[in-house]
């Protein structure tokens, strides 16, 4: 007897429908993540339990490394601009166009003022190389009260620290403040900081942790 023949069914697969899904979730993706900026140093953040969001916008973050080195970032290109030039001028220094629009161009800063001008007209892998050299007195922001002498002989007290967050708020008073120090950082450090915000009556701010899990502890 004569075996029937079973039918070939082809075996091809549209994947067109596929095709379109993935590439519908693909440019999703792109739309919606936020890039990790780019910062001079690198800081390894202590690990808690707390999992409430840094806001995206409308910030000021403050980086310590493990040096004591203070660092700033604005997420605002304009707030960015305006602060320099404030800060610039209470020590009667001004900034050209294009040394501005580099400034804008910065993830984060931390070059003390009467550095900054000579920094800025430096090209980008120089600015990389320059902020590296943590144990220079070029690099990091100066914070803390320091006694000045004048001409005159005359004693003042400047802080650097405390005219870029004062101008900061002046030029956005919707700004929020947000620390980020390197677990490793010396508690005095971050204490010279958080009295400075003290004193300035900014006693709200964001600690910046790294989420604590089970193998962390």
């Amino acid at each position: 007897m004569a075996k029937a023949k079973v039918k070939k069914q082809s075996t091809f697969i549209d994947m067109t429908a596929m095709s379109d899904v993935t590439v519908l979730l693909l440019t999703f993706f792109m739309l919606t993540s936020t890039f990790v900026q780019k910062e001079p140093i690198d800081v390894t953040t202590p690990a808690s339990v707390s999992e409430i969001k840094i806001p995206e916008t409308n910030l000021l973050t403050i980086l310590v490394d493990s040096k004591g080195k203070i660092f700033l970032s604005l997420d605002n290109d304009n707030d960015k601009r305006a602060t320099l030039e404030a800060v610039g001028a209470d020590y009667g220094i001004t900034f050209t166009p294009k040394q501005l629009n580099t400034f804008k161009a910065l993830e984060a800063f931390g070059v003390p003022i009467r550095s900054m001008a000579g920094f800025l007209d430096l090209p980008s892998d120089q600015q990389d190389a320059y902020m590296k050299n943590l144990d220079s007195q070029r690099v990091g922001i100066p914070a803390g009260d320091v006694e000045l002498k004048d001409a005159k002989g005359l004693v003042a007290s400047d802080n650097e620290f405390k005219r870029w967050v004062a101008h900061a708020n002046e030029v956005n008073d919707e700004l929020q403040i947000a620390i980020k120090a390197d677990k490793t950082t010396e508690y005095p450090v971050v204490r010279t900081v958080m009295d400075d915000l003290r004193k300035m009556k900014k006693n709200r701010y964001l600690l910046i942790t790294s989420l604590k899990t089970a193998s962390s502890e």
